[in-house]
């Protein structure tokens, strides 16, 4: 399905790949008719395919393609209001926070942190106003696992929302609405654009019903993907399961490598076995994914592994070909209230690696190269 995504829709030309329907308006063919396309903010041919196979792939009732990751999360809080509690992953992508505490509870949404790998932690906290329910899983960067299908049941049998962050997964490895859950959020600028030339989103919606008041909120503030970073996501798609079998493969063999580095004094990846959600997240998914944290004994060897990296690219983000090494304390976590950082874990020690595509012979040298430099 993927290798051939938008293929065949252009039956007049032929055309392989989908066209990129780059207008933004769409004329009527007479009073009262429409073409199914108004104006691109509502629909374009581009997005709606593209919305279409990832509404296939993951299992859902309805896609929509946002202009990043956080304007699809931004969508959801749009579902409620002041006096409404939401529970939320105490370790998620730090932007998730910085939209959530100085921006929603400004308005009067209540947000819980908790730590969803813990279940009890996740029941004692219903006994709130729960509205919903934020999953992030693997969690970034401390890759803690969710039982998803438990939180799934407990949520709804409060009536709440379960929300289901799968940037790191994909649903080429883990299909969160088939294990219950309400909505899958994606940042698409990660793996499932997967070349780091995007910035793109996705909310999947287990109903109908939830996807079209999710689309009315998405048409009413416009923050839609273009019909290019459409094409190009498109595109992206078609060797999403290529990808991440080469990258999960590569992670796998650094981490084994990492565990045994005399100067790592821990390596936070969910394929070793000893990693504390190895088995769970076997049973939920069919892989454990592309990235890896670890922490070295002395804070003063951070600076002088990414500044000795030569094939590693030190850069925020992740999920593309590319292998980047990012400092979370200070990159994608910056906006943590730094003791939350430092009882979480993520601290002056610690380092992220997205792996690519490269030849892991090549990337383990690097490592090897900068620790010793």
């Amino acid at each position: 399905m993927l290798a051939q995504g938008g293929c065949r829709w252009d039956e007049n030309t032929g055309a392989i790949n989908m066209p990129i329907y780059q207008t933004s308006t769409f004329s009527h063919p007479a009073l009262g008719q429409s073409t199914g396309f108004d104006y691109s903010r509502s629909g374009n041919p581009t997005r709606s395919v593209l919305e279409d196979l990832v509404s296939r792939i993951e299992g859902g009732k309805r896609a929509l393609a946002f202009s990043s990751g956080m304007a699809a999360i931004d969508c959801i809080m749009k579902l409620f209001g002041p006096g409404d509690t939401i529970v939320v992953t105490e370790d998620p992508y730090g932007g998730t926070c910085r939209l959530l505490d100085k921006v929603y509870r400004q308005v009067g949404i209540e947000v819980v942190y908790v730590d969803t790998s813990q279940l009890v932690e996740v029941e004692k906290v219903f006994e709130r106003n729960v509205k919903a329910v934020l999953i992030e899983s693997p969690t970034n960067p401390l890759q803690r696992i969710a039982d998803i299908p438990a939180i799934c049941r407990i949520a709804g049998e409060k009536g709440a929302f379960t929300i289901v962050d799968n940037t790191f997964l994909t649903p080429y490895f883990q299909r969160p609405i088939a294990l219950g859950a309400d909505v899958v959020v994606y940042s698409a600028t990660k793996y499932i654009s997967g070349h780091n030339d995007v910035l793109a989103g996705f909310l999947v919606a287990r109903d109908q019903e939830l996807g079209e008041k999710l689309y009315f909120y998405q048409n009413a503030t416009g923050a839609v993907l273009g019909p290019w970073d459409s094409w190009l996501t498109l595109r992206g798609l078609k060797t999403l399961p290529l990808r991440m079998e080469c990258q999960q493969k590569n992670a796998q063999e650094i981490a084994e490598w990492l565990v045994k580095h005399p100067r790592v004094t821990k390596v936070f990846y969910p394929g070793l076995p000893d990693h504390p959600g190895h088995n769970l997240l076997k049973s939920q998914s069919s892989g454990f994914g592309a990235i890896v944290s670890f922490e070295v004994d002395d804070p003063a060897l951070v600076p002088k592994i990414l500044s000795q990296v030569k094939v590693f690219l030190f850069a925020e983000s992740l999920g593309g070909v590319e292998s980047l090494i990012t400092f979370p304390a200070v990159q994608t976590h910056a906006d943590v209230n730094p003791d939350v950082r430092e009882k979480l874990g993520i601290n002056d020690r610690l380092l992220r690696i997205s792996v690519g595509i490269e030849a892991v012979e090549d990337l383990v040298s690097d490592l090897a190269s900068a620790f010793e430099k």
